[in-house]
Formats: structure tokens, sequence, C-alpha cells
């Protein structure tokens, strides 16, 4: 079992060290090679835990889903308690927003792999849509749910919001990044949306 747990600290280490790659350098330079030289093993070694870049790029993507998940859980524990649909939506979708240096990090590694999914569409194809889809699923049944609790007005089709907001959620993360807003401004503009949304429903 310890020998277990070592090999999954080392595959964590080495998939770690390219989401470092990825979020100062972009992931179209991350060669094996240069991961090795980052996590302070050698080539042999990474190739060992990962037999391609590809697998190679999907483990530490998972890893970055696991990251942006605890920080997701923060922020809705940080709202209230016990959670409710409005505080899940409205928790995930701000803790997505780069508003300070870790959501920063997190973001500029998810547009790193974007870019490399634009390069290498078969990547897209094989793996690039599952987390999204799952996310849309995730939110669009919490939306749902607000529906029926009379918070939402029921006319509106879940999917269709939640995929709005998250387009709306991206593309302000990307004008954080870009420098046209600061991430308060982003986070007034996103809360604003999700209010409206929520201010449609029947008053209770």
């Amino acid at each position: 079992m310890p020998k277990r747990v070592d090999h999954d600290v080392r595959r964590r280490q080495i998939g770690e060290a390219l989401l470092r790659i990825a979020n100062t350098r972009g992931l179209q330079a991350a060669s094996m090679r240069e991961v090795a030289a980052e996590a302070g093993v050698s080539l042999r070694l990474v190739q060992y835990y990962f037999h391609s870049k590809d697998e190679l790029l999907l483990g530490a993507l998972a890893y970055l889903g696991e990251q942006l998940s605890a920080r997701v859980r923060d922020r809705i524990r940080a709202i209230g308690t016990p959670p409710t649909p409005r505080s899940v939506i409205y928790g995930t979708l701000t803790a997505i927003l780069p508003t300070d240096e870790e959501s920063r990090r997190l973001t500029r590694t998810y547009a790193a792999y974007y870019t490399l999914v634009l390069a290498e569409p078969e990547l897209a194809a094989r793996h690039g849509t599952t987390y999204p889809d799952a996310l849309e699923r995730f939110l669009a049944g919490h939306l749902r749910t607000a529906q029926e609790d009379g918070q939402v007005d029921p006319g509106l089709d879940p999917e269709t919001v939640v995929a709005g907001l998250l387009a709306l959620t991206n593309g302000l993360g990307s004008s954080v990044l870009g420098g046209q807003r600061d991430g308060d401004a982003a986070l007034a503009i996103l809360t604003y949306h999700l209010d409206r949304v929520f201010d449609r429903g029947p008053r209770r």
C-alpha cells in the first residue's frame, strides 16, 4: 500500500510540473524533457508514469480539475451552509473568475489547454468537451431545482441560461487576463447577470 501511494504522489508531482509550465509558458513548447526538468526527475521517470505527451496532458488536466473543484467548494461554503441551488451556481461561477492570484493561475492554465486544443483538434474530439459538458449539466440541474423552488422564472430554459452564463464567465475571465478590466469589475458584471436570473422568480 505505501508503494502505491508513492506512485500516486510521483504522478501528481509530474502532472503539476506540467501545469506550472502551462501557467507560465504555455503548452505548445512543453516537451516531456522540460516537464522532467520542472519536476526535478529524469525523463525516463516521466515516460514511466506517462507513456505519451497526450497521456501526460490529460493526466495533468485531471489534477487541474481537482484544484478548480476545491476552489469551487470553498467558495460555495463561504456563501453559506447548507448549500442551496443559488449558492452553488453563484459559488461555482464566481470561483471560476480570475479575481486573485490562485484563480488567475487556474484561468491561465485552462487557457493554455484551450490554445492547445485549437492547434490540435483531435485532442478536443477525444477528450476536450467532457468537463465543460459535465459542468453545464451540473449547473443546469441546480437551476432547474431553483425553478421548482420558485426562485427562478419557470419559463427559462436551464440549459440555455447556464450555457450563456458560462460563456459570459469565460469571456470575462479573458478580459481580465487581457487587461481590459480588473477582477472586481468582472465579478460585478457576472453578479449583475446572476441576480437578473434569480430576481425573475416569484417572490416569497
